[in-house]
C-alpha cells in the first residue's frame, strides 16, 4: 500500500504519495500566506494552513490506488500556535520568523540568561520561540493568553486536527523549555525566563507510540480517507529533512538550502559546553539528538538579489554568478537580511546585510557571485560551529537544484557534497519515520539505507578550497567589524 507524507512548510504545503519502494508517485502543492501586519511580525491564519493541507491531500489521494497505509506529518517548527480548550485558534499563528520578541531576547543575552539556558538545554533561543512570544503576549495581549489553553506548533496543530490528540513531537518541544536529558519540561528553564505562569500552556510531549494515532471521523470525512487510518507525527521539518536526506547517524551532516539555511548533524549525546550557539533537538524514543543551526535568512536572499538585479528568477542569480571568478572580484557580502537579525551560529537581533569592498568597478555578475558566496560561507560557519568531524554533507531544498551552488559548497567547506535524488526530502523523512512507527522498518538508518537514493556527488576542488579558506577568515573578520555598526542608533 501507498503512504502519504505531508510537509507543511512556512510558505508551501506539500502532500506526497510514496509507493512501497519509497518512490514519489504524486505531489500536490499549496501556497500559504505569511502575513506581516507590522514591521518585524510574521503570522499565518491557522485555519487556512489546515485547509491547504486538506486540499493537497485530497488532490493526491487518488494516486494511492492500492489504499493509504498511513499518513505521516512534518511541519515548520518553533513559533506559537495558540488554541483554546476546544482546540480552536485564539488568533493567528505567530511564526518562527517573527521578531516582536527581540527586545526580550536582547535582555536575556545582556543579563546572561541566554547562556544559563544553553548550559541547561544546549540551545540558544531567539525571538521566534515560545519564550519570547509568550513574554510579549503576556505584556501586550494578555486577553489572548487568558483565552488560550495550549501553545502548539504547526505540527502539533495539524496533528490535533487529524487525530484530536493535543501534543507536540519531542523535536518541537526541545526549544526553549525541554531538558534534553530527561525529555521533560524544565521548571528551572521556565523560572529562568519568568514564565512559570505559562506552564499550563505547554502541550504534552509525544514520544514513542504516542506519536501515532488514528484519523478522526471528522478529518476522515474531510480527506476522503477511512477513519482510524494511522497518522504519524514525525520530527519537525529540519530534523525530518535530515532523515530524508539519509543523515541518520552520528557524524552525518545535512544542509537545507531553503527559506532557512539549516546545517545539522546527528550526535549521540547532549553537549552544553563551549560557546553557546545553535539548537539541540531531541528525537523520540531515546535516539540521537540533532545539533541544528537554522539561519533566519536563506533562499529569500537570492529572491532579494533577483529583485535588486532586475532578474526574473533566482536561478538567474546563480547563472549570472558563473561569469565571475571565485572571490567576486574582492567583493564580500554578509547575507544577514532578516528583519529579526540572525540566530545561528551567533545570536544578534540587530544583524543586517552588508557589502564590503564595493566600488564602481563591480557589476551585476560580481554582486551575484558575492551574494552566493556569502550564503555559502554561512553554511561553512554553521558546519564549523557543530564541532563535528564531517566527511560528507548532504544538501537538499530548492537551492540544491543549482549545480554551481552545490560545487561552491564543496569548495567552501572542503567536504564532499551529496545531493539526494528525491525532490521532497522533508516529506521523505516523514515517510521514513512513518515506516518505523508502523513497524515496517526497524529503525531510521535501515529505512534510509533502503529508500534514500543519491543523485549527484560533488568533490571539493583543492585549489578552490585553499582560496575560500582565506575568504572565510576575511568574512569572519568583516562580520566582527560590522557588529559595532549594527548597534549604532538609528532614527
Amino acid at each position: 500500500m501507498s503512504a502519504i507524507a505531508i510537509d507543511a512548510g512556512t510558505s508551501l504545503i506539500k502532500a506526497v504519495v510514496f509507493d512501497d519502494d519509497g518512490r514519489e508517485v504524486a505531489v500536490a502543492r499549496r501556497e500559504t500566506e505569511v502575513r506581516r501586519p507590522r514591521p518585524g511580525w510574521a503570522e499565518q491564519d491557522m485555519r487556512s494552513v489546515w485547509t491547504a493541507v486538506v486540499d493537497a491531500i485530497r488532490e493526491v489521494v487518488s494516486a494511492a490506488r492500492d489504499g493509504v497505509r498511513f499518513l505521516a506529518l512534518t511541519a515548520q517548527g518553533d513559533g506559537c500556535w495558540l488554541v483554546d480548550e476546544h482546540g480552536e485558534p485564539t488568533g493567528p499563528a505567530i511564526l518562527w520568523s517573527d521578531g516582536r520578541g527581540a527586545p526580550f531576547v536582547d535582555d536575556w543575552l545582556r543579563d546572561g540568561v541566554a547562556e544559563q539556558a544553553f548550559r541547561l538545554n544546549g540551545s540558544v533561543g531567539f525571538a521566534g520561540l515560545p519564550h519570547a512570544i509568550l513574554t510579549w503576549l503576556g505584556e501586550h495581549d494578555p486577553d489572548r493568553v487568558h483565552a488560550s489553553s495550549t501553545a502548539l506548533t504547526c505540527g502539533g496543530w495539524l496533528f490535533s486536527r487529524f487525530t484530536d490528540v493535543v501534543g507536540v513531537d519531542c523535536s518541537d518541544a526541545s526549544v526553549p523549555f525541554l531538558d534534553p536529558r530527561t525529555r521533560a519540561y524544565s521548571p528551572e528553564l521556565l523560572s529562568l525566563f519568568d514564565l512559570d505562569w505559562a506552564t499550563p500552556l505547554l502541550p504534552r510531549v509525544l514520544d514513542g507510540a504516542d506519536t501515532t494515532a488514528g484519523l478522526s471521523r471528522r478529518a476522515a470525512e474531510e480527506l476522503g480517507l477511512p477513519e482510524d487510518t494511522p497518522v504519524v507525527l514525525a520530527p519537525y521539518d529540519v530534523a525530518s529533512t535530515a532523515l530524508g536526506a539519509g543523515s541518520t547517524e552520528a557524524g552525518l551532516a545535512c544542509t537545507i538550502l531553503g527559506t532557512t539555511l539549516c546545517t545539522e548533524v546527528f550526535t549521540p549525546s547532549v553537549d552544553t559546553s563551549g560557546t553557546p550557539s545553535g539548537l539541540t533537538l531531541v528525537l523520540g524514543s531515546g535516539r540521537d539528538v540533532v545539533r541544528a543551526f537554522p539561519t533566519l535568512a536563506g533562499t529569500e536572499v537570492l529572491a532579494w538579489a533577483c529583485r535588486l538585479l532586475g532578474l526574473s528568477h533566482p536561478r538567474e542569480v546563480t547563472a549570472l554568478a558563473e561569469h565571475t571568478a571565485p572571490g567576486a572580484a574582492g567583493l564580500t557580502f554578509l547575507p544577514y537580511l532578516s528583519p529579526a537579525g540572525e540566530r545561528v551560529p551567533f545570536l544578534d537581533t540587530a544583524a543586517r546585510g552588508t557589502f564590503w569592498g564595493l566600488s564602481l568597478e563591480h557589476g551585476r555578475d560580481a554582486v551575484a557571485r558575492a551574494v552566493l558566496e556569502g550564503l555559502t560561507t554561512v553554511v561553512k560557519d554553521c558546519l564549523d560551529a557543530t564541532t563535528a568531524q564531517v566527511d560528507e554533507l548532504r544538501v537538499c531544498g530548492g537551492g540544491a537544484n543549482s549545480e554551481l551552488w552545490c560545487r561552491l559548497i564543496a569548495d567552501v567547506t572542503g567536504v564532499r557534497v551529496v545531493r539526494p535524488a528525491d525532490g521532497e526530502v522533508g516529506a521523505k523523512g516523514a515517510f521514513l519515520t512513518g515506516l518505523v512507527a508502523t513497524g515496517a522498518e526497524p529503525d531510521p538508518t535501515s529505512a534510509a539505507t533502503r529508500h534514500v537514493r543519491t543523485d549527484r556527488v560533488y568533490d571539493p576542488e583543492p585549489r578552490h578550497v585553499e582560496h575560500y579558506a582565506e575568504q572565510y577568515e576575511r568574512f569572519r573578520t568583516l562580520r566582527e567589524i560590522s557588529t559595532r555598526g549594527w548597534h549604532l542608533p538609528t532614527r
